[in-house]
Formats: structure tokens, C-alpha cells, sequence
């Protein structure tokens, strides 16, 4: 592999070696994602909230779908972020209630639609179309087949990592298949320039994390840099590593964080900011487009904390259940790849879990 390729595919990972080995997505309903919005229906408003079941169905297309059967053009439906095609899923669409021709449709009229791919399960009057990105996370239910390896070495490592959390890996779903969302051409052909971004963005954010999990320093705060507030978009600047600072870090209240590239300062200082800036001399065909796309710099948290984690045996001995909660946009592979090296039989999924 091009050191490209094991920065999109395969990072390096917290600790060696893994449990064994498993097969998963034999099936759809082997990988279940539930999406959790972290509010209730406002009750009031021009929209209705509607909860989806889909099954072999993209986000999009069902978006679509839902636009066309009330007669409402494509953007008018809102959704909070894209789950997997190959997979069950419950999440949250947003539709006006009046269509362009002036029909009205009540929550008990989109109750028990469905489609190819897709039902209907509940809805509820809303008082704005649901953005992107307003959710609270997502749990997986994840049924991971033909285990191979050491069961108790993967029962510690699923108790190692409910204390520690995962390295916050993009997963190969943002470089798209055969890393096309990194080929210009290819991006913007598919789904416009923002994938190129997007792609390239966390192409670099891979690459400092790799490095900062090869010096063992991913789940430490450095003076100068910024951490972030587990769940929350916010960050602060560490100005003193305290006591406190590691109670935080040990209790996953609080993570270091890594950049989004963009044009402008990065917003941290000492010796991150040094390694930070070497890290991505090595890449200048990817730093050289974003400086001139002038998009705004951020930071993403290193590490993500994976809540509810639990593993489940059950018959044949070979086949396990796990399950877990992660914050959103963090990716399920970030978690099975510290566990096991897996065999994804519906190849890379073609959506994020925004």
C-alpha cells in the first residue's frame, strides 16, 4: 500500500494485535444502526418528523422518495445525517406538511407508508426542517460471524475500550471506493467539489492521528493545543496540564483534538502545533488544494469514547453480537478495527454515520 492507502484503509491501531478475525454484513440485518435525534418533536410547525425503518436503501434515495410521494421538490426534506445502505436503520426525515399543490397530510396519513427499502414507523407534527448533523449519536448492533481467534483476549479488549475509547478515525466510507472521492475528477463527476474536501480533510486528520497513536500520544494533552468536550463541538485551548486535565482524560469527559485543515491559523501552539505542521508537509497535494479553497480550519476530537459497549455470545459459539453508542460522525469501523481484522461482505459502505 501507498502510505495514502494505509492512512484511508488502514491506520495504525492502538494496540497489537487484534482478537481474531470475523465475517459481518452477511446480511442486512446483521448491522443494525439506530439513530438518536437527542430531542422530541416539537409538537407545533409546518413539518412533520418522521421515523424511518429502511432496509438496502440509501439515505438519499429515501429522501427522494419521500419528496416525490408528497409532491415537494428533493431539498424540502430534511435529514440530521446518512446511514448505511447495507444495513437496517432507523432514523429521523423531516417533510412539509403541505405539498406544493397545497395538500396537507397528518402525522396518521404517513404512519405505515413504505417503499421499496423503507417504512414509515412514526411521525410527529415539527416546527423546522431537520439540519445536518442535529443528532445525538448512533447505536450499532453489529453481528459479527465465523469468529476466529482468542474469545477472551476479544472480551478484554472490549472492556479495555470502554475505558479507553478508539483513535477517531475517518473510515474508508469519506475516500469513497477505490479512494475515488480522492481523485478529482472522479469527486466532483459523482457529488461535486465538497467531496474532494471532505475526503482530502480527513485524509490529513488520518495521517496526525496515525502519528500521534505511533508516539502513544493520542489520549494525552500537550500544552498549546485544544481539547474538545466529549459530545459537543466545543473546544478550549490546555494553557496548564493539571490534575484536573487528567481526570478529565481518564473519565473521557474531555479529548485531544486534531485539525480539518483550512486556510488560516490553526489555533494551537507548541510542540502539537510543530508536529501538526511536519505531518502535513507530507502531503502537500492534498494541503496545497485546501489552501486554496480557503475553506475554514476546525478540529475533531483523536479519540471517541464508545458508550454502552457490550459483547454478546450467542449460538454457534462462533457468532457474537456487539453493540454500542458512538457521538456522531464517528465511524463503527474506527471500533471493530481495534477489535478484529473483519471481512465487510457488502465491501465499504457507501454512506457515513453523520
Amino acid at each position: 500500500m501507498t502510505p495514502v492507502e494505509r492512512l484511508a484503509l488502514a491506520p495504525p491501531r492502538a494496540v497489537e494485535p487484534v482478537a481474531g478475525r470475523a465475517r459481518i454484513r452477511l446480511q442486512p440485518e446483521d448491522f443494525e444502526v439506530i439513530e438518536d435525534l437527542g430531542f422530541a418533536a416539537a409538537g407545533q410547525g409546518p413539518h412533520l418528523l418522521l421515523r424511518v425503518r429502511k432496509r438496502n436503501a440509501n439515505t438519499g434515495w429515501v429522501a427522494r422518495e419521500l419528496a416525490r410521494s408528497i409532491g415537494v421538490r428533493d431539498f424540502d426534506v430534511g435529514y440530521a445525517g446518512l446511514k448505511d445502505r447495507h444495513a437496517v436503520t432507523t432514523q429521523w426525515f423531516t417533510v412539509p406538511a403541505r405539498s406544493r399543490s397545497g395538500e396537507t397530510r397528518t402525522p396518521a396519513d404517513w404512519v405505515g407508508v413504505r417503499g421499496e427499502g423503507y417504512e414509515v414507523i412514526e411521525a410527529h407534527v415539527h416546527n423546522r426542517k431537520l439540519p445536518r448533523g442535529a443528532l445525538a449519536g448512533n447505536t450499532f448492533k453489529i453481528l459479527l460471524r465465523e469468529f476466529e481467534g482468542d474469545a477472551v483476549m476479544l472480551e478484554r479488549r472490549v472492556n479495555d475500550i470502554a475505558r479507553t475509547g478508539v483513535p477517531n478515525y475517518f473510515g474508508p466510507q469519506r475516500f469513497g471506493r477505490e479512494l475515488s472521492n480522492l481523485r478529482p475528477r472522479d469527486a466532483v463527476a459523482r457529488g461535486g467539489q465538497g467531496l474532494v474536501w471532505s475526503a482530502m480533510r480527513g485524509l490529513l486528520f488520518n495521517a496526525v492521528l496515525a502519528e500521534r497513536v505511533q508516539r502513544g500520544s493520542w489520549v494525552e494533552l500537550k500544552l498549546g493545543e485544544r481539547a474538545n468536550l466529549d459530545g459537543r463541538n466545543s473546544t478550549f485551548l490546555v494553557d496548564a496540564v493539571d490534575e484536573t486535565i487528567h481526570s478529565r482524560l481518564a473519565m473521557l469527559d474531555i479529548h485531544p483534538t486534531g485539525p480539518l485543515f483550512g486556510a488560516g491559523e490553526s489555533g494551537i501552539a507548541g510542540e502539537i502545533a510543530a508536529l501538526e505542521a511536519e505531518v502535513l508537509e507530507r502531503f502537500p497535494e492534498f494541503v496545497g488544494p485546501l489552501s486554496e479553497a480557503r475553506l475554514e480550519p476546525g478540529r475533531r476530537p483523536l479519540r471517541v469514547a464508545v458508550r454502552d459497549l457490550s459483547l454478546e455470545w450467542l449460538e454457534p459459539a462462533r457468532t457474537a453480537r456487539l453493540s454500542f453508542r458512538l457521538r456522531p460522525g464517528s465511524f463503527a469501523t474506527a471500533v471493530l478495527r481495534e477489535l478484529l481484522d473483519v471481512e465487510n461482505a457488502a465491501g465499504h459502505s457507501e454512506d457515513e454515520h453523520d
